[in-house]
């Protein structure tokens, strides 16, 4: 065997070179393959001429390995990585809005540790893969402001790690997933401005905000959709078709703050005192409806909630005095009689709000409350099918 004091100092240096490239490339972890596809895929899917050149889809450059350090000039940003098993896999997508346009490749469902998926405010189109459903460890998964189309898959149940839901401002049509409920771990859904139909589906029990306005839902809101959801905060459900009597448990539930159903075709509400209840309730929109009869006297009863609107409805009678003590009061576009309550004028409670359109008497013209005028009392005779009662 050759003595190493024989070799040369030219080979001994190419060696010791090729020895300390070869350990630095193993010691260094790569992206798993299928990861990369599935990358590789998303962006030849979408429109060229719609990656600006300054946008985080324009330095995904497959020359270099997605997740390896350092990434000065290539995938700067929208991809982000964790080691799993010794092996680098991407765990959250969150694109730049450029105004990217392109279709989702079903082959992003090879991302199997993503986290979130975050492509908001973009121009994406066309369905959502249902293949999507097989990415069970997404927590957070948002498509805002895109113009997608079609249904939402029910195998989207499949998600049960699933926490935060925002397929809101899309062209999304047809009725809501049945297979909601299943997503155990789903703290906010927002699919507000698209174009579902139907009744409102059994809702998960840990929601805690529930946002569908703007859409053409329909029907009554039943007991079996909301129950056992026991820590739900907000309902936005304004600007849909929802109809029939809203019922007394609906303001039962435990731990209701904010309620937004304006601008529906509700015509009756059923409120009943909260009891032993420590009721959060705070704000309650319920204007634009056809809601008949007198004004809700229980909501008095809440004794947090600070602000109402029952603005253009078809209520008629007195103002309860109990409603002085709200902070935001409106009620105006009624056919509302009597004299209001001098509680909504002493400057003690500071109300805001309006009580004009209504036939109220001995409204202080010179309270901002009272704009605007009254209805004439021709209209007003014509309602209550007569001389409508001064009290």
């Amino acid at each position: 065997m050759s003595n190493i004091s024989n070799i040369s100092p030219l080979l001994l240096f190419s060696l010791f070179s090729l020895i300390t490239t070869t350990t630095a490339v193993s010691a260094q972890s790569q992206t798993l393959s299928s990861d990369i596809a599935a990358l590789q895929a998303f962006k030849s899917s979408i429109k060229p001429n719609t990656i600006p050149s300054y946008s985080c889809l324009a330095s995904w450059n497959f020359t270099s390995d997605p997740c390896s350090a350092p990434r000065v000039t290539h995938f700067t940003c929208g991809v982000t990585c964790s080691a799993v098993s010794n092996t680098l896999r991407v765990t959250r997508l969150t694109l730049d809005p450029a105004s990217y346009s392109g279709t989702l490749s079903p082959l992003l469902s090879r991302l199997t540790q993503l986290t979130e998926l975050d492509f908001a405010d973009n121009s994406f189109f066309g369905p959502i893969p249902a293949s999507l459903s097989s990415l069970r460890n997404l927590q957070t998964f948002n498509l805002r402001s895109n113009l997608f189309s079609g249904s939402v898959p029910p195998s989207i149940s499949n998600l049960k790690s699933l926490q935060s839901l925002d397929f809101s401002h899309n062209l999304l049509s047809g009725s809501l997933p049945n297979t909601l409920n299943s997503l155990t771990n789903l703290r906010r859904i927002d699919l507000s401005f698209n174009k579902f139909t139907g009744l409102i589906p059994k809702l998960p029990q840990n929601l805690l905000e529930l946002a569908i306005k703007a859409n053409s839902l329909s029907g009554s809101l039943y007991k079996s959709s909301f129950d056992g959801l026991t820590q739900l905060e907000v309902v936005e459900l304004s600007e849909n078709s929802i109809s029939g009597t809203l019922e007394a448990w609906f303001f039962l539930l435990p731990s209701l703050q904010q309620v937004d159903l304006a601008n529906n075709s509700l015509t009756r509400v059923e409120i009943w005192k909260p009891g032993t209840l420590n009721s959060d309730l705070v704000a309650v929109d319920l204007g634009f409806n056809k809601i008949e009869g007198y004004l809700p006297k229980n909501f008095s009863e809440y004794p947090r909630l600070s602000s109402l609107s029952l603005r253009y409805n078809w209520l008629r009678g007195p103002i309860p005095r109990e409603f002085s003590r709200l902070k935001r009061l409106f009620l105006d576009g009624n056919f509302l009689n009597g004299k209001p309550p001098d509680g909504l004028f002493s400057g003690v409670t500071s109300v805001s709000g309006s009580l004009g359109d209504n036939c109220l008497q001995s409204c202080p013209v010179s309270s901002q409350l009272c704009l605007k005028s009254q209805k004439p009392t021709s209209i007003c005779r014509q309602a209550y099918g007569g001389k409508p009662r001064s009290s």
